[in-house]
């Protein structure tokens, strides 16, 4: 009949697509503009410029070992990049992740903005995949500027010394910058276990504090554990076992077994968390 509106089978309006629904732009726009990331950024970027003012300002009388470690780190652009890893990766880098990525949909629900989200509407799969994805974009973020910033106001103070490991052991500086590549690569993948477990916490609650709270209190219960050495070999089956594996990149010769039982392990649990907050999310009563 003339006039008469066509509506499709499905009962969705005309015209509507479910991929374009909150474009990864806007979503990326909207968490840069939020003052969490901002200060979660601007950390990280500070970090590297604390530690230089600290050695400055402290210079000696520490113990011997950790006179020495910082003695190395004052040695050249790349080791102080090595030593702000080293301080970073046990809980700094976790912090940043959990905050990101655990407070990507608690938030949403603490603002009593998630139902309205998904009723303009934004598919569920949609909405999580989306806010996965900005999540890891800015942990990524953090973690290249941590390192970039690092390398070069080392270089800047030390100058563009050769790496060189408490084993005496030492590449050139152009070497040491592409294995500094793997390692940040293999850091990357290592947190994936964490970014799962706080995207799954996120899906749980309506509060961001217990999310990214939970996820950190995880992560340290985890690194309790692995300290037990009446453990044995069941702590190689703990996600955060081989988080320092990195260093491996930093031997003239690298020994890959750990990184890739590390990387394993990061993606096996990275993968279950998330397949769970799917899961939780895709059935979950949305009152918030």
């Amino acid at each position: 009949m003339t006039g008469e509106s066509t509506i499709p089978a499905d009962g969705r309006a005309a015209g509507y697509r479910a991929r374009r629904t909150l474009p990864l732009r806007t979503e990326l726009v909207r968490q840069c503009k939020r003052r969490r990331t901002q200060v979660a950024l601007a950390f990280v970027t500070a970090l590297p410029l604390i530690l230089v003012a600290a050695f400055a300002i402290g210079g000696g009388g520490a113990e011997s070992g950790t006179a020495d470690l910082i003695e190395l780190a004052t040695r050249g652009g790349v080791n102080f990049t090595v030593f702000t890893l080293l301080m970073s990766v046990g809980f700094l880098l976790i912090v940043v992740v959990a905050l990101f990525f655990g407070d990507s949909v608690a938030s949403e629900a603490s603002w009593s903005s998630l139902r309205y989200l998904l009723a303009i509407p934004v598919p569920r799969t949609r909405l999580l995949q989306q806010k996965a994805i900005v999540s890891a974009m800015l942990s990524v973020a953090a973690l290249v500027l941590l390192v970039t910033v690092a390398l070069a106001v080392g270089t800047v103070a030390y100058g563009a010394e050769p790496l060189v490991t408490p084993f005496g052991d030492s590449l050139g500086y152009g070497d040491a910058i592409g294995r500094l590549a793997l390692a940040l690569t293999y850091i990357a993948v290592n947190l994936i276990w964490v970014a799962g477990l706080a995207l799954l916490l996120s899906v749980l609650t309506d509060a961001p504090l217990g999310a990214v709270g939970g996820t950190v209190m995880a992560s340290i219960l985890v690194q309790i554990l692995d300290q037990i050495t009446a453990l044995d070999h069941w702590r190689d089956y703990l996600p955060g076992h081989f988080s320092f594996a990195w260093t491996r990149f930093l031997a003239p010769t690298i020994d890959w077994h750990d990184t890739v039982i590390g990387s394993f392990s990061a993606l096996a649990y990275g993968t279950a968390f998330a397949v769970a907050a799917w899961i939780v999310f895709a059935r979950k009563d949305v009152t918030s």
